[in-house]
């Protein structure tokens, strides 16, 4: 027997259904914000990611599905989707129209990590990404759309929210926490003390207890913004409360992507298992100009899928469309023009073998129909149909042709 490959896994049966609702859910709420649907190849260029992600991310140096096709060409299987959507962007010369887009997409992402609950090696996103919209509003527009969403599904989140200034305020940021880390690096582990000469700021991010236990006193960027930056910041906390939105201010917190720049969000939760970012995101306003495009200002996030799949409240299954079926082999032929006709409108399930009345009667609950449609020996005759509402339990018999 084969087996699927390691960290990767079929969807099918009551999962594909949780995933599709998922997906139903956040895409109603997405259009209902004005965003439209993109969609962006799972194969690109690697340099698409080295440029965008950055060479000092966990992404890039450690988890890439990078490879040499036939045709001599570096390419690699997306690990994220916001830089392939600003790729498309640009190609497509939308950062030379005036007018604002957005996106939203959905599918599969690939990165060789350890496989762990709610963490494969191929695993779903859905993400949304807005261009041209420089306003701290659609930061706080963006999270109150995420908040929406998850309170649809009916899952819990704690949201942790940090600035990461601009090239005003950055450059002088990280001269003093290069400094700090120098003092010890000694005492960090090896990823650290390599990003120290990379990008210091991805010292932050690591998930090393000894090195977060080190950092408590490292500077924080959050005290050192420029004016338009706190500016911003200190707006975004206010709309939030305004809008009663609860947060936690992390300043650690700077994503694992070297493209955000001011505002960076995370929705974590605790059910599953260990403290876990369920969605994220930030503003990256240098990204599309890294990518060759002219300078346009862009926030977006992405909601992990498989990590909520098991948080998500189904709604109560209701019976839906019609199971029909013969108790008399002479009547299954009749089914199909039935069947047919009534597939425009509704869902229908047909039973090809003749059977007896319970017998089907079970085939309507297996399928979970609402309406019953037989045609046994009398209605063949007759011309009619045996119905019954399995809802308010009415029975009917009806001619075939008004049916």
């Amino acid at each position: 027997m084969i087996n699927p490959l390691r960290g990767m896994k079929d969807l099918t049966f009551e999962e594909s259904e949780r995933f599709n609702f998922i997906i139903d859910t956040a895409t109603t709420i997405a259009k209902r914000y004005g965003y439209d649907y993109i969609e962006t190849p799972i194969l690109e260029e690697t340099a698409l990611f080295k440029r965008s992600v950055g060479d000092s991310s966990d992404i890039v140096s450690k988890e890439m599905y990078q490879f040499e096709d036939k045709g001599g060409n570096d390419v690699c299987m997306r690990p994220e989707g916001t830089a392939g959507v600003v790729r498309s962007f640009v190609h497509a010369k939308l950062d030379r129209q005036p007018m604002k887009q957005k996106f939203y997409y959905y599918g599969p992402m690939f990165r060789y990590e350890r496989p762990q609950k709610g963490r494969l090696r191929e695993f779903h996103q859905f993400g949304c990404e807005s261009f041209r919209e420089a306003s701290v509003y659609e930061d706080f527009t963006i999270i109150t759309m995420i908040s929406q969403i998850f309170e649809a599904l009916g899952i819990g989140f704690d949201l942790q929210i940090n600035s990461l200034g601009c090239t005003t305020c950055m450059p002088p940021y990280k001269k003093n926490l290069v400094g700090f880390l120098t003092e010890i690096k000694d005492e960090l582990c090896a990823d650290c003390n390599r990003r120290i000469d990379t990008n210091p700021i991805r010292v932050l991010d690591c998930k090393n207890e000894t090195c977060q236990s080190l950092l408590v006193n490292s500077p924080k960027l959050i005290n050192n913004l420029c004016e338009e930056c706190d500016s911003d910041f200190k707006k975004l906390t206010a709309l939030l409360d305004n809008a009663g939105i609860t947060y936690e201010v992390d300043t650690n917190l700077v994503r694992g992507l070297d493209y955000y720049n001011k505002t960076a969000f995370e929705f974590v939760s605790n059910d599953i298992g260990s403290q876990s970012a369920i969605a994220g995101g930030g503003r990256y306003d240098k990204l599309v100009e890294f990518l060759d495009g002219k300078p346009t200002p862009a926030v977006g996030f992405a909601i992990g899928i498989e990590r909520i799949m098991e948080l998500v409240k189904m709604p109560e299954s209701t019976r839906e469309g019609i199971y029909l079926g013969a108790m008399v082999e002479d009547a299954v032929e009749k089914l199909f023009a039935l069947a047919t006709q009534k597939r425009k409108e509704t869902k229908v399930t047909v039973e090809y073998s003749s059977k007896g009345f319970k017998s089907h009667m079970k085939g309507v609950d297996k399928a979970n129909a609402r309406y019953a449609v037989l045609i046994g020996e009398d209605e063949l005759k007759n011309g009619t149909v045996w119905v019954k509402d399995l809802e308010s339990k009415e029975e009917n018999t009806i001619n075939l042709e008004a049916f």
